[in-house]
């Protein structure tokens, strides 16, 4: 139990000495004591659940201003940004160092490898997003990218009190506009990238960036360091918002960056980067590949030393980096062409691993690639014209449907799809997967792009199990291909 005025500033005196059980914004989990977060939203209004979540015992209802509640109403003109704080102040403990990595593109490889980079500085260090929670003695389990704040806050005290002191975490825009964050003290942010995505929620590139600017703007504090990649006209807006709030800076990605990719070469089983770092040059043999690989093993490298890791040991980590699960994942290969399973589904990602992949072929690049339904349609085409210009060949096929009729997202990816390169359509993914695969030939490369680590595919509004790592590894191995663990 915990009381009122312990958990809010300038809690009203007639509520100060109430007695809180619990925090929750889903009525099915209010107990006896519980505050309800009742939380108007854009796809359902908490309010409506009131009553349900007094007769399960809630105390205490946060809301906005003239909402109903036939119990004592806290009254909050943000009433998200409040929860996230009473959910923080109630569970008490979060890891001492947190970074946050938020952008478009390279947020899961950035923070996983910030989670590696630690645990080669002897750090008990976790990982928070997308792939799920992965933490020394902490059971694996999967998660939103950014949980809601009361899931959060219990995942952080849990991390804490198994003695983890370090974690990376993803933080989408999503969870960054609807306040998720906002209990967690942050050490470190980084910004990475800005390309088109979630439109349909953000409504233009305008919004979708003053999003991801809220986490340097008002969430990292103000004796806090911003990474952030200099190399795009995003990148620059961003840092002169770190630098009018008087964050410290490290940028890099750029030749001139404190944390400068100087030149990079292809090598086997990844690539040969020289780097600057602070003005020091040093030669990395980064074991994983793609120059967006490379720009997010600086991005990580910089968090590291802005939460206080020895950069020269920080550095030399980036030798033995280990791949991201679904982010340029070798899953096997056939004839000598190898398989690569990655999670871009956005048009710069989709973009970035092509380009990243072309020096590695000297045969056919071959994509196969969908686009997700009940989201931003707008990127459809575009991602067919990236798929049919990158690729050699680009075959088009479902991503996660959800209630969209797929045939109608896959006409809307070949509409865009205007060559150079061949372009077809295979609507089931594991028909595509299988046909291609079966004609791949030396020096072929196969990118299946779009799902990445997921381990299921959204038709309709059930979610059948599907893993495109392990449709492609059972079709090697029945063609009696290498399989890659």
């Amino acid at each position: 139990m915990s009381r009122l005025a312990d958990l809010i500033q300038n809690c009203p005196p007639t509520l100060a000495d109430m007695a809180i059980a619990g925090i929750a914004s889903d009525s099915r989990d209010v107990g006896p004591g519980y505050l309800f977060a009742a939380l108007p939203g854009s796809r359902r209004d908490g309010r409506v659940y009131i009553d349900q979540a007094v007769d399960n015992g809630a105390a205490i209802i946060l809301a906005p201003k003239g909402t109903y509640s036939p119990v004592p109403l806290l009254v909050s003109d943000d009433p998200r940004r409040e929860l996230a704080l009473m959910a923080s102040r109630l569970a008490a403990k979060q890891p001492r160092t947190v970074a946050a990595v938020t952008g478009t593109a390279g947020k899961t490889s950035t923070a996983w490898f910030v989670r590696a980079i630690w645990t080669e500085l002897g750090k008990r260090a976790g990982y928070l997003g997308t792939l799920g929670l992965y933490a020394p003695d902490v059971e694996p389990k999967y998660s939103l990218t950014t949980p809601d704040p009361v899931t959060l806050s219990a995942e952080l005290k849990a991390l804490a009190d198994a003695g983890v002191d370090h974690l990376a975490l993803e933080a989408s825009s999503h969870g960054i506009d609807q306040r998720r964050l906002d209990g967690v003290t942050l050490t470190a942010a980084a910004f990475t990238n800005l390309g088109r995505d979630h439109l349909d929620y953000h409504r233009d590139m305008d919004g979708y960036f003053e999003a991801k600017a809220r986490l340097f703007e008002t969430l990292l504090p103000g004796n806090g360091t911003a990474v952030i990649h200099a190399g795009s006209e995003w990148g620059q807006k961003m840092i002169q918002r770190a630098k009018d709030r008087g964050l410290k800076l490290i940028t890099y990605g750029t030749p001139h960056a404190d944390l400068a990719l100087i030149s990079r070469q292809p090598a086997p089983g990844g690539q040969k980067l020289d780097i600057s770092v602070f003005g020091k040059f040093v030669t990395i043999q980064l074991p994983v590949a793609g120059t967006f690989q490379a720009d997010n093993a600086l991005a990580a490298l910089g968090l590291v030393i802005a939460c206080g890791g020895d950069a020269d040991a920080a550095t030399d980590a980036l030798n033995r980096l280990p791949g991201v699960p679904g982010r340029m994942q070798t899953v096997g290969s056939l004839n000598g062409a190898p398989v690569i399973v990655d999670y871009a589904h956005k048009p710069d990602a989709l973009a970035s691993v092509l380009e990243g992949a072309r020096p590695m072929v000297s045969g056919r690049l071959i994509v196969i690639v969908g686009c997700g339904g009940d989201r931003d349609a707008g990127k459809r085409p575009i991602m067919g014209e990236i798929a049919a210009r990158l690729a050699d060949i680009a075959i088009i096929t479902d991503d996660n449907p959800r209630s969209e009729d797929p045939a109608t997202i896959r006409a809307a990816v070949l509409a865009g799809c205007n060559g150079p390169g061949q372009a077809a359509e295979i609507g089931d993914r594991r028909v595509a997967i299988q046909k291609v695969i079966e004609d791949l030939k030396a020096g072929d490369m196969l990118v299946i792009a779009g799902k990445g680590h997921e381990s299921g595919q959204i038709v309709g509004f059930e979610t059948l199990p599907f893993n495109d790592a392990e449709v492609a590894q059972d079709v090697i191995r029945s063609l009696g291909g290498e399989v890659r663990a």
